[in-house]
């Protein structure tokens, strides 16, 4: 471990980043309570943890930057100003997480990766972006809870995990403390009927299809009328040219003209062109109307009018920051 250190030191003052990370890190790796003391081990996180502030691993650097200043006080005032100098740099970069877990000793799991240690309450960092943080402990539920990690920012939520087992705890530890009480097994309870589902779980589906379809539908039909519209209006032009071209013709004899007429014509094609351009109109508003009323369903709750539970479907929610614009889709399969 000493010989390690050692490299890792002249390779620090020489500005050698990538081989003090190495060398510290195998230091670090290397260093156990036989062969070490506390803040010997401090001392070695905090030292990785610069290298790694060096090389751009910001969370790596945050997290064993903390793990050595929760010896500060062993730490020599040198040291500590240098690592403390360093969590401040990392901070911009991370994001930090405060999770409380109930029961204490359940398993926690960060994107599918095991946190290797059990306590009540995790002081955790992550790198800025999507994350998805797992509580799971025996004859318990999972709990599940996605995080949206900000650079710089500080998340706080605890995660109570529902056991099943729980109550019968609670009667094992009274039965205990009573001399002259006798335990009293513990029944499974009955498994839930299985409900039939209300006819209003299946409505708000059944209404976004229809609702897309006649969106879909009214929107296609208006843009082919006003396509029309634009086809007559060049007839209309091409007709009113050949007019003002015969020079028998005046701005006075489309006045009183015969249907069969080219002013007859005239006017006829512009009664179709006039239709054609307020019916396709008309059908592309309404179609963006229920569009629109369609998108706004898939942001509408309706688990309050049927038996669903709330954590059985599909959340669907837009997101906007200074970064990016999208909709964040989240469920639990």
């Amino acid at each position: 471990m000493k010989e390690h250190v050692r490299r890792g030191r002249r390779a620090r003052k020489a500005g050698l980043w990538t081989e003090a990370y190495a060398a510290y890190k195998a230091a670090f790796e290397a260093a156990d309570a036989a062969t070490s003391t506390e803040v010997e081990r401090a001392e070695l996180a905090g030292e990785l943890g610069l290298c790694e502030l060096a090389l751009h691993k910001y969370r790596d650097a945050a997290e064993h930057l903390a793990r050595s200043l929760e010896q500060r006080e062993e730490l020599p005032e040198a040291l500590q100003q240098r690592f403390e100098a360093g969590q401040r740099n990392a901070a911009p970069h991370i994001a930090r997480l405060v999770l409380g877990v109930d029961p204490p000793d359940a398993e926690v799991l960060i994107d599918g990766k095991r946190i290797g240690r059990t306590a009540r309450t995790y002081t955790l960092f992550l790198e800025p972006g999507q994350h998805m943080v797992r509580g799971r402990a025996p004859g318990c539920k999972d709990g599940l809870h996605s995080l949206r990690a900000v650079a710089g920012a500080e998340h706080e939520f605890t995660m109570p995990l529902l056991c099943a087992a729980a109550s019968g705890t609670k009667e094992a530890s009274s039965a205990k403390g009573t001399a002259t009480a006798t335990p009293t097994p513990v029944r499974a309870l009955p498994a839930p009927r299985a409900q039939a589902p209300s006819p209003w779980a299946s409505w708000p589906g059944t209404l976004r299809v229809v609702g897309i379809t006649l969106a879909t539908g009214t929107v296609s039909t208006g843009a082919i009328l006003m396509i029309s519209a634009s086809k007559l209006d060049q007839d209309m032009s091409a007709r009113r040219d050949q007019l003002k071209s015969d020079p028998r013709s005046s701005s006075s004899m489309c006045w009183q003209a015969p249907e069969r007429s080219p002013c007859g014509e005239l006017r006829r094609l512009r009664d179709a062109r006039n239709l054609s351009d307020r019916v396709g109109t008309a059908l592309v508003i309404t179609g963006g109307v229920i569009g629109a009323a369609t998108t706004a369903s898939f942001f509408t709750d309706f688990s309050f009018l049927g038996s669903t539970p709330a954590l059985d479907r599909v959340n669907v929610s837009p997101v906007v920051t200074g970064h990016e614009t999208g909709v964040r889709i989240e469920g639990v399969w």
